[in-house]
């Protein structure tokens, strides 16, 4: 038999991975971009590259800590609570497990037998599986969302922060959008072949919200028109 290969494993660091080079693509490039249109010495473009990569590094660990935290929490909670009810109502709770698998197809007996069998080997793994849901390869782990988010925004944003670096300033915008470009191509590539999802799809659905994101950006630095010397 060939093992068959499943990406759902992969969901949990993927998504935060994801998201936080993406994040420290776009968000870097969009600072670089609104600074560079209402500058013309580099500086004060690189500068605010720096900052936007150790900043949005820093705040995407955080804001994956406590979002997944929160999370794991909620899981943690209906599973104390699934437990008691266990030993209260273990009747019940055989009858609604039972329910589960007859909605799924199952008839009747063979859904309670399902039930028993499941129930005398692991009755709260069997209920948090298949009540709410929760299972070890879809429960929430914070430190590694965190990790996982901040180390991508970090590689992500030293890109843009490469092109403020050596890019001409002269045409500092039109570099900075158009390397963004390849970062954001590239990485949905990554992703979409990580996660086993259609990879023109989502080259192609992150190219154009990037580039709404970094149009906003530039049109506030020319709006404002402040030379930043």
């Amino acid at each position: 038999m060939q093992n068959e290969t499943h990406f759902i494993n992969r969901s949990g660091w993927l998504r935060a991975a994801v998201l936080g080079a993406n994040d420290g693509i776009l968000s870097t490039t969009s600072l670089a971009i609104g600074i560079a249109a209402a500058s013309e010495t580099r500086a004060p473009i690189v500068l605010a590259a720096v900052a936007g990569v150790v900043a949005g590094a820093l705040s995407m660990a955080a804001g994956e800590y406590v979002s997944v935290s929160s999370q794991s929490d909620i899981e943690r909670s209906d599973l104390e609570r699934e437990k008691k009810e266990l030993d209260e109502m273990p009747g019940a709770e055989h009858e609604e497990l039972s329910q589960i698998y007859i909605s799924r197809g199952l008839k009747p007996d063979l859904a309670r037998e399902v039930a028993t069998q499941l129930t005398a080997h692991n009755a709260l793994e069997a209920h948090a599986r298949d009540e709410l849901g929760i299972n070890d390869i879809t429960q929430a782990k914070p430190l590694q969302a965190a990790i996982a988010s901040a180390l991508a925004f970090l590689c992500g944003g030293a890109l843009p922060l490469l092109v403020a670096l050596f890019a001409p300033v002269q045409h500092m915008v039109l570099y900075q959008y158009c390397y963004a470009i390849i970062f954001l191509a590239i990485s949905g590539t990554l992703a979409a072949g990580a996660g086993g999802s259609n990879k023109l799809r989502s080259i192609v659905r992150i190219c154009v919200w990037g580039t709404i994101a970094m149009a906003a950006s530039a049109l506030v630095g020319y709006l404002f028109d402040v030379n930043v010397s």
